[in-house]
C-alpha cells in the first residue's frame, strides 16, 4: 500500500511519502505493541471485555477490563454497547481495530444488520403500489419508519418528513424546489465558510440561475463561525440561511434557534445541515423552529443510501415537486399532471425501501439507549480527546477549546507540524489499526480559512472508549516519531 498523494500540502505540512514510500509498500516492521490483538501474539489485552456469539471467533477469548472500567469500577457506555456492533470485533493489519471515523460514517448494531436481512429474506416488495401480502408489510414497515424518524426529531407529524438518498440530495431537493420558487435576483443567501460541500454547492447553483448573492459569515479568533457576524448579515434582502448545527470539521455547536429567530424576524427560512447532531444529541425540530432539517442515515447508526428531509408541512405543501415519475403523481393527462401530497410528491420512484427500513430500527436502537445518555457520554469522550490530544507536542487542533460552557462534539481536527496527514492517517492505519481520516472532510472553505489545504480527524461515537483514546494518542506519538526521524 502506498501513500495518498492528490492532497496538496501547503509550506508548513510536507508529505514525506517520498522519504517512506519504499518502506510502506513492503510493509513497516511493526515497531511497538500498542493496540495488539492476542492472536497477533503480543502483550496488549483486547479494548473490550464483550464479545457477541457472532463476533467470537474474531474477538478475544479471554476478558479484561477497559481504561474506564479500571478508573470507574464500572463499564462505560461504549462498553456496554460494543457487543452490538460485529464490526468492532475484528483485526486490521494485525492489530486490533480502533475505528476513529465516525463522522464520515458510523458502524451498524446487529439490530439494523437484522432488520436488512429480514426485509430481503422474509417481505421484499414493492411499496405503496400492492395489495398483496409482501407489499403490505412492506408499506407498512416502510411508513412506519417515516413514524419513527418524525417522532425522533419532533416533527408535528409524519407528512413533514421526506425520505431522500441522503442529506445531499435533502438540500439539493430544498434548493430546486423552494429555492428556485421563492428566490429572485438580488435576495441573499446566507452560509458560514463552515459549511459541508453539500450545504454549499446547490445554492451556488441557485444563485447562478436567480441572480442571488450568497453571503458568507467568516471564523472567529476561536476557530468557530462569527455568530454577530451572521446576526448583521440577515437583512431584508435574506430569504434563506443555510448553517450546521455541528461542525464535521471544528467540532462546534451553532445556536440554531437563536438564528431562526433572527432569520424569521426578517421574513426568511432556516435550512439546518443537522448530520452531524442527530446521531449524537437530542434534536427537536419544533424547540429549535427549524424551516428545513436534513440527515443523513449512515451517520446514526442506518444503512447507507437513506437520508430524510424535515420540513414545515405549510411549506413542502407549497413547493413543487423536485423529481417527475412514479408514485409522486395525483394523475397523468397528455399535456400536463397533478402532483400527490407530500411527502410522497418529493419521493418519486422506487424507494430505498429495505434500508429506510432499517434507518427505522437504527431510530429504534439509539432510543432505547437513550439519546440523552449518548450525549453526555459523548462529552465526557470529546473532552478527554481534546485534551490529550492537545497535550502531544507539535500538534494543532482546530476549533473551539472546550470549556464548562462550551462543548465540542467529540471530534478533533488537527495537523502535526511538519507532517502530512495522510501520511498520519497511513501509518495510523497500517502500523496500529486506527481507523481516522485525512483530507479536507467536504469543507475546503473552512480549511482555506485556516491557512491550510488539509488535516487529520479522529471522530467518536458512543461504541467508542477512553482505553481507544488512549491507543490512538499512543499511536500518533509514534507515527510522530517515525516521521521525524526522517526529518
Amino acid at each position: 500500500m502506498g501513500f495518498v498523494r492528490n492532497i496538496p500540502s501547503t509550506s508548513t505540512h510536507h508529505s514525506l511519502s517520498d522519504l517512506v514510500f519504499p518502506l510502506v509498500s513492503q510493509r513497516l516492521p511493526h515497531r511497538r505493541s500498542l493496540n495488539t490483538s492476542p492472536r497477533a501474539g503480543r502483550g496488549r489485552q483486547p479494548l473490550s471485555a464483550f464479545a457477541s456469539s457472532t463476533s467470537s471467533s474474531t474477538a478475544s477469548s479471554s476478558p479484561s477490563l477497559s481504561s474506564s472500567q479500571e478508573r470507574t469500577g464500572s463499564p462505560s457506555l461504549g462498553d456496554l454497547v460494543r457487543p452490538d456492533f460485529p464490526i468492532l470485533h475484528q483485526d486490521v493489519n494485525d492489530f486490533k481495530l480502533v475505528y476513529l471515523d465516525n463522522a464520515a460514517t458510523s458502524q451498524k448494531p446487529f439490530a439494523v444488520l437484522k432488520s436488512l436481512s429480514e426485509y430481503y429474506e422474509t417481505y421484499n416488495s414493492n411499496v405503496h403500489r400492492g395489495i398483496h401480502y409482501l407489499s403490505s408489510k412492506a408499506t407498512d414497515a416502510y411508513e412506519q419508519a417515516r413514524v419513527k424518524v418524525a417522532a425522533f426529531v419532533n416533527a408535528s407529524e409524519p407528512r413533514e418528513i421526506v425520505f431522500t438518498r441522503n442529506a445531499t440530495e435533502a438540500i439539493n431537493l430544498v434548493a430546486y424546489s423552494w429555492g428556485l420558487s421563492n428566490i429572485k435576483s438580488g435576495d441573499e443567501i446566507i452560509l458560514s465558510v463552515a459549511e459541508h460541500h453539500s450545504a454549499i454547492v446547490p445554492w451556488q447553483f441557485v444563485a447562478q440561475k436567480t441572480g442571488a448573492v450568497l453571503k458568507f459569515v467568516e471564523l472567529t479568533t476561536e476557530e468557530v463561525p462569527d455568530i454577530k457576524q451572521l446576526k448583521g448579515l440577515i437583512s431584508n434582502k435574506t430569504k434563506i440561511v443555510v448553517v450546521h448545527h455541528v461542525s464535521n470539521a471544528l467540532g462546534s455547536l451553532l445556536p440554531v434557534d437563536e438564528i431562526a429567530h433572527w432569520a424569521h424576524a426578517v421574513g426568511a427560512k432556516i435550512l439546518v445541515d443537522a448530520c452531524q447532531s442527530v446521531p449524537h444529541m437530542a434534536v427537536d425540530v419544533q424547540e429549535l423552529d427549524a424551516d428545513f432539517l436534513v440527515a443523513s442515515s449512515h451517520k446514526m447508526c442506518g444503512p447507507t443510501g437513506v437520508g430524510f428531509l424535515y420540513g414545515k408541512i405549510s411549506l413542502l405543501s407549497a413547493m413543487p415537486p423536485f423529481l417527475g415519475g412514479g408514485e409522486m403523481i395525483a394523475d397523468v393527462f397528455e399535456d400536463y399532471s397533478t402532483y400527490a401530497e407530500p411527502p410522497s410528491r418529493f419521493e418519486a420512484g422506487t424507494p430505498a425501501i429495505g434500508e429506510t427500513i432499517g434507518l427505522g430500527a437504527a431510530i429504534d436502537y439509539l432510543s432505547t439507549v437513550g439519546m440523552q445518555r449518548i450525549h453526555d457520554y459523548e462529552k465526557e469522550l470529546a473532552s478527554y480527546l481534546y485534551d490529550r490530544l492537545k497535550a502531544v507536542p507539535k500538534v494543532h487542533i482546530y476549533g473551539p477549546a472546550p470549556t464548562s460552557t462550551v462543548h465540542r462534539a467529540p471530534l478533533c481536527s488537527f495537523n502535526v507540524e511538519n507532517i502530512h496527514p495522510t501520511d498520519i492517517a497511513t501509518l495510523l492505519d497500517e502500523q496500529h489499526g486506527v481507523a481516522i481520516r485525512s483530507g479536507h472532510h467536504c469543507a475546503q472553505l473552512l480549511h482555506r480559512r485556516l491557512g491550510i489545504s488539509s488535516s487529520a480527524r479522529a471522530s467518536l461515537h458512543f461504541y467508542n472508549t477512553k482505553e481507544e483514546v488512549d491507543v490512538f494518542i499512543e499511536a500518533l506519538k509514534d507515527t510522530i516519531s517515525f516521521f521525524s526521524s526522517y526529518l
